[in-house]
């Protein structure tokens, strides 16, 4: 083993820049100057054969992107761990006070249901000395409660004596709004991978924030040198962590299944299989389809589980059409033939359907946002509303199409991320109008983005893959009765508006070197742009 010092020098010495910023954040943590730094199994790390690891943990703190801090479980300023989690959440809590002064604010906290198991066997050489192990989203939920309550702020988290707790990024955001609080924090890593977790950080709206408060936040975090905490069971005793009132999930619910079907015809007809891919969607995209009439079916084995082991590929994502296969094979056994799927954190909805030749059949974000817009402003049988629309830079131009056949308000040069969604609709809110478009908020009837993320209500300010469940499932009912497809229904708008094709490419820039190459392309397109 080598020691501190030679690991820092080799460091320095091997990568860099990079390398000696990793010393540092490596003698950082050693000193005992981070907060809640697990320091011994660092040590272990203290081999040749490690460095590499070592320094792709220490080069950067765990940067804050459009989602919000996410990535790997591990040791180390670059990885997700209770010392991230803590320094985050408090920077979180002064930027509160700052805002809004000490002890006026409150703010709900989310989890899902990921559980660090080391499934890529990454910290292997530690054995059974490895205090992440078992560290989830729940846990990391009640930490984030324990400082927000040693700062003054009342935290509401959903049954707090139960381990098993869940809340959904949707439900979360309707939440912040129903109980008047001024923030959110929610512990998931959405589709990722079982060995990666993170936190999203939402403001008073529901939504997250954007320039220039994004930065303020991000300034105020890495300023974090100190941690104020108050142990759980005292600050449930104090009020200080407070239960989500439980009748307020049930008015979440009613904002959809309380719809009337378009047609009049009762729900049930036919079974739908819906998967939550063993995240944590079944306390809003399955309940709200159950209580709305369906017949909704699922796999037995695709329940809650951090593990995501019965998915395919261990990749809980609907826009990757592996991950429903086993889904698919369930439905043809129950006679199925659409397939409703949702990430982890239940805000990005996927379908599958059986074509009527055979195979099962992928639709893409792109292709799902085209059949609700039509469905719900075009379709001679459908809801026929009219009102606004919204979309980002990447999702299909349909949309906008649709949207000037009834001459409905439409917003469609959006950067990419639902919270500049959620910006244009607290503008709307606010103001009245936004960049020339004048509407209310709750005139909304869709707003959508290509990477699976759909929203039809105001009343949340996150996409929400339960807000599209309930206008599917209507859909998919009606059109079965009549020997058709979604994907029928897909082509038949391409038929009428002529033909739109989508594509994505994505390229991984993975690491230290990854981001050196994308800040150099950057740069290279900010100061001599494409002519």
């Amino acid at each position: 083993m080598l020691t501190e010092e030679q690991v820092r020098e080799r460091l320095a010495a091997d990568y860099g820049e990079r390398g000696r910023v990793a010393a540092e954040k490596l003698g950082a943590w050693m000193g005992g100057r981070v907060p809640l730094a697990d320091i011994e199994p660092v040590k272990a790390h203290f081999a040749e054969e490690h460095l590499g690891l070592l320094f792709d943990a220490f080069w950067q703190d765990l940067p804050i992107g459009t989602g919000g801090k996410r990535g790997r479980v591990g040791y180390g300023a670059n990885r997700m761990n209770p010392s991230t989690l803590a320094t985050t959440v408090q920077g979180h809590a002064n930027y509160l006070v700052g805002r809004f002064g000490a002890g006026e604010a409150s703010v709900v906290v989310a989890n899902d249901v990921r559980v660090f198991r080391d499934v890529a066997g990454t910290y292997a050489f530690l054995g059974d000395d490895h205090p992440l192990i078992g560290v989830g989203s729940r846990s990391l939920a009640r930490l984030a409660c324990e400082i927000y309550a040693g700062n003054g702020i009342r935290a509401f988290l959903v049954a707090p004596d139960d381990d098993d707790a869940v809340l959904t990024t949707p439900e979360l955001s309707y939440l912040i709004r129903e109980l008047g609080a001024q923030g959110g924090a929610n512990l998931s890593a959405s589709h990722n991978p079982p060995d990666d977790n993170g936190i999203k950080l939402y403001d008073e709206h529901g939504g997250q924030p954007i320039a220039p408060q994004d930065q303020t936040l991000v300034d105020t975090i890495s300023k974090v040198e100190t941690i104020e905490r108050t142990a759980f069971a005292d600050a449930l005793a104090a009020g200080t962590v407070a239960a989500v009132p439980e009748e307020l999930h049930g008015r979440y619910l009613a904002l959809y299944a309380g719809k009337a079907s378009p047609s009049g015809r009762a729900r049930g007809s036919v079974p739908l299989v819906y998967t939550p891919l063993c995240g944590a969607g079944a306390t809003t995209v399955g309940e709200t389809l159950t209580a709305a009439g369906f017949d909704v079916r699922v796999p037995a084995d695709q329940g809650a589980d951090g593990s995501f082991a019965s998915i395919p590929f261990k990749a809980p994502n609907p826009e990757v059409p592996q991950a429903t296969v086993p889904a698919c094979a369930f439905a043809d056994t129950v006679g199925a033939r659409m397939v409703l799927s949702t990430d982890p954190d239940a805000d990005r909805i996927g379908i599958e359907v059986r074509s009527a030749d055979g195979p099962w059949r992928h639709l893409d974000g792109n292709q799902i946002a085209a059949v609700l817009g039509y469905y719900l402003m075009l379709d001679p049988e459908g809801p026929r509303q009219k009102g606004l629309v919204i979309e980002t830079l990447v999702t299909t131009r349909l949309l906008s199409r649709f949207a000037a056949e009834i001459a409905a308000p439409v917003v469609d040069d959006l950067l990419v991320g639902f919270k500049y969604v959620a910006d244009v609709l607290a503008a709307l809110e606010r103001d009245g109008h936004y960049r020339g478009v004048h509407a209310r908020a709750e005139d909304l009837v869709l707003a959508a983005e290509e990477s699976h993320g759909v929203l039809l209500t105001s009343a949340i300010r996150d996409k929400d893959a339960a807000s599209a469940s309930v206008e599917l499932g209507d859909l998919y009912e009606r059109l079965d009765g009549e020997g058709r497809t979604l994907f029928d229904y897909y082509v038949s708008i391409l038929e009428r508006f002529g033909p739109y094709e989508t594509a994505s490419r994505s390229i991984l820039m993975a690491g230290a070197e990854g981001v050196a190459r994308r800040d150099t392309m950057m740069q290279r397109l900010r100061t001599d742009p494409p002519k």
